[in-house]
């Protein structure tokens, strides 16, 4: 998966995020000031970066400029939720902004949303004896392609995409089916014992009176 660098002075701030991109799947680096995180900004692969704004040693402002020739996929998760920051921001080359307090929910898809955006989102996904590739919307099980349904792939992605976390039946519906979906949430359940039985995925987990959640 894709390398993702924290770079935040709160530490409670920085494991919850660190905690919940582990979950997803991504690997992390992390930096608790600007000169920290300028060393790994120079010195370490990296796919996309979580930026404070208010750091000791360099903010994030006067790291933005390295990043950028860097190229390397920005977001700014901050609590400085001025307008002017915003615009600064983003005219200096970051490629979403988050205000604090944030949904971890929301910061997966924001990630995820950038990553494919910017290519360097990782189109080849493993699970065990699965291999899903994202973007042909192909699955192969023990090298053999497996064919699935439009919605049953779309369900599987999304699974994916916010491996770690548990999901609703509802969202799921949202995310998949949209809004004005007129059935009920037994089409996601029936979704699911599909994608089971045909790739034999035992890490999509029922989350009793809530949902699922793609497992490590």
């Amino acid at each position: 998966m894709s390398t993702i660098l924290i770079i935040e002075d709160e530490e409670p701030i920085r494991e919850l995020v660190k905690l919940n991109l582990s979950l997803a799947g991504y690997e992390t680096l992390e930096a608790s000031d600007g000169e920290e995180g300028l060393q790994l900004i120079n010195n370490e692969k990296i796919d996309l970066i979580i930026l404070d704004l208010m750091l000791p040693q360099y903010d994030g402002f006067d790291l933005l400029p390295a990043i950028v020739k860097k190229d390397i996929p920005t977001i700014i998760l901050t609590a400085k939720d001025r307008l002017q920051d915003k615009i600064k921001g983003l005219e200096m080359g970051a490629d979403d902004y988050i205000t604090k307090p944030f949904e971890a929910v929301e910061l997966l898809a924001r990630i995820k949303s950038v990553l494919r955006r910017t290519g360097k989102e990782k189109s080849k996904v493993v699970i065990g004896d699965v291999e899903i590739y994202l973007e042909q919307r192909k699955v192969l099980k023990n090298g053999k392609e497996v064919e699935l349904t439009y919605k049953e792939f779309d369900l599987l992605r999304i699974l994916i995409e916010n491996k770690g976390c548990a999901l609703s039946r509802e969202r799921l519906l949202e995310l998949v089916w949209g809004y004005d979906f007129e059935g009920n949430t037994r089409t996601v359940d029936m979704h699911i014992q599909r994608i089971r039985s045909k790739l034999g995925i035992k890490k999509i987990k029922t989350i009793y009176k809530v949902g699922y959640r793609l497992e490590d």
